[in-house]
């Protein structure tokens, strides 16, 4: 058969894609529904699209197979006289030539090509199966660099073997987009393998810069790589107070917004005096979440002036908030399990731990259930929602719930899922936090969240009835430090008594 089999296949390819390509077109021999074409056609190009991204997916898993085979056959082809570099080189080339990409495209391409079908099966299951797209298979290469055998296994299990024992909750992996899935894998992998993260994080704070990018048009990028609770803060503290400036005779954008109010901060000084000798913001806050049976919060707020331009003066009374869910031994410094950042991911245990001691004016308790690290249901029987229910929904949601978007919760609209005048109860399994875009897309739109649950946000049903899952929050629960065994619960209140008494 060899290479004839090969060219028909392709041109079998070649045919089923001219097909599917005049049902687009509505040029098909029948319509897709012959009461009413037109939603008919509608509902038939989502098929397509989804099918589309089965096949592509698939593709994907050949391109890698095809690749390594190839990677595999030239080295013996080359035999043990062939220096390794020259070889690794050349091997790219061709790959970057026929593929059309690049030197380092190519490497890179190769290099998960081979961490995909040699150290993922699961992975590369997924991927033939149409399950995962390419990206989502890039990011679990990435992920589980570094990883022994056992440790990539699971990570692999977690996410993509429903009937593992921790399989992940709520939508599957394939149907969030890659980098979501990105930052589920980094949580998970820096929950289970936190040894070096202090070391890393380390190293990047010596690597801390600012860089500037020349850009087209008469525009350029001015970046700066800072510890991420100092980033995160920054970037709260602009979306705060550009919100603040949008109204009626506002015409800038959210993202112009920002980016004017950045501009005038570090070109005249806006932001006030800077930071204290821990090297933290001035007046920023942290809000901190506990795992076993408390949740400790603070936050702060504010507003800023604005000029006879339209340009933000940010005031030195602003706070930027920044949202960290932290287990409680971590940060009585029996663990040093990670903390997650809130919009970022997973952070040390010590940043948790300074944000704590630098920032930290008041506390708030919410109850989590030990089992398994999930908040526990509060309600209310009044239309209004407390702040104790907006800080509960932040921590069962982490984001705003519509699939794909990552806007924090620090951003996010509390928002009755059964509207009030129509029945709907204030409690948490009635409500959602969508960001302000999908706040407004529910309400002017056919789309429409889904029911809730006391641990699991609500999904979305979309205009032409289908429905989506959102992501949930991977609750676990903590890692009990020796000597603290779960029976042994006075040794954990003395503990807590002890810390809080400090």
């Amino acid at each position: 058969m060899g290479k004839a089999a090969v060219v028909r296949a392709f041109e079998d390819i070649k045919a089923a894609l001219a097909v599917l390509d005049a049902e687009v077109d509505g040029a098909g021999s029948l319509p897709f529904s012959l009461t009413d074409p037109l939603a008919g056609l509608a509902d038939g190009c989502l098929d397509i699209l989804a099918g589309a991204r089965e096949v592509e997916a698939g593709i994907a898993g050949l391109k890698a197979k095809a690749a390594v085979r190839y990677a595999d056959s030239a080295w013996a082809v080359a035999g043990p006289g062939m220096l390794v570099v020259a070889q690794e080189m050349a091997v790219a080339a061709e790959i970057g030539c026929v593929l059309a990409l690049g030197p380092r495209a190519a490497g890179s391409f190769l290099a998960t090509s081979h961490a995909v079908t040699v150290r993922l099966p699961r992975t590369l299951e997924a991927l033939r199966a149409g399950v995962i797209s390419w990206q989502h298979a890039v990011a679990m290469a990435d992920e589980t660099a570094g990883l022994d055998a056992a440790g990539a296994a699971a990570l692999e299990a977690h996410f993509l073997d429903p009937d593992a024992l921790d399989a992940a909750r709520g939508c599957p992996v394939g149907q969030m987009p890659a980098h979501r899935f990105r930052v589920k894998a980094r949580l998970w992998r820096e929950r289970h393998h936190a040894e070096s993260i202090e070391k890393r994080h380390a190293k990047g704070v010596a690597d801390r810069r600012v860089e500037f990018r020349p850009d087209q048009d008469g525009m350029a990028w001015l970046s700066a790589c800072l510890p991420a609770d100092q980033a995160l803060a920054g970037w709260n503290r602009l979306t705060a107070v550009a919100r603040g400036m949008q109204g009626p005779n506002e015409s800038r954008t959210m993202p112009q917004l920002r980016a004017d109010t950045f501009a005038e901060a570090i070109l005249s000084g806006g932001l006030g005096a800077g930071g204290d000798s821990s090297g933290n913001m001035s007046g920023s806050g942290a809000r901190m979440t506990g795992d076993v049976a408390d949740s400790i919060v603070a936050a702060g707020g504010g507003d800023g002036g604005s000029d006879g331009a339209g340009r933000e003066h940010l005031s030195t009374h602003i706070q930027a908030q920044v949202l960290v869910t932290v287990p409680v031994f971590a940060l009585l410094g029996l663990t040093e399990e990670p903390a997650v950042l809130d919009g970022y991911g997973p952070i040390p245990a010590s940043m948790a731990r300074r944000l704590v001691a630098d920032g930290a004016d008041s506390f708030h308790r919410v109850l989590v259930d030990p089992r398994d690290g999930a908040p526990l249901e509060i309600g209310r029987t009044s239309y209004r929602i407390t702040k104790a229910m907006r800080a509960w929904l932040r921590m069962r949601d982490g984001k705003c719930p519509f699939p794909g978007c990552s806007n924090n919760s620090l951003d996010n609209e509390a928002d009755h899922i059964l509207a009030w005048h129509k029945g709907g109860t204030t409690g948490i399994s009635n409500l959602g936090q969508p960001c302000p875009k999908h706040h407004r897309l529910r309400h002017t739109t056919g789309w429409t969240p889904t029911s809730a649950g006391k641990t699991e946000p609500p999904g979305w049903t979309s205009p032409t009835g289908r429905r989506y899952a959102s992501e949930h929050q991977d609750w676990e629960p903590p890692h009990w430090p020796p000597g603290f065994l779960p029976g042994q619960r006075s040794l954990l209140e003395e503990a807590l008594v002890q810390y809080l008494a400090s």
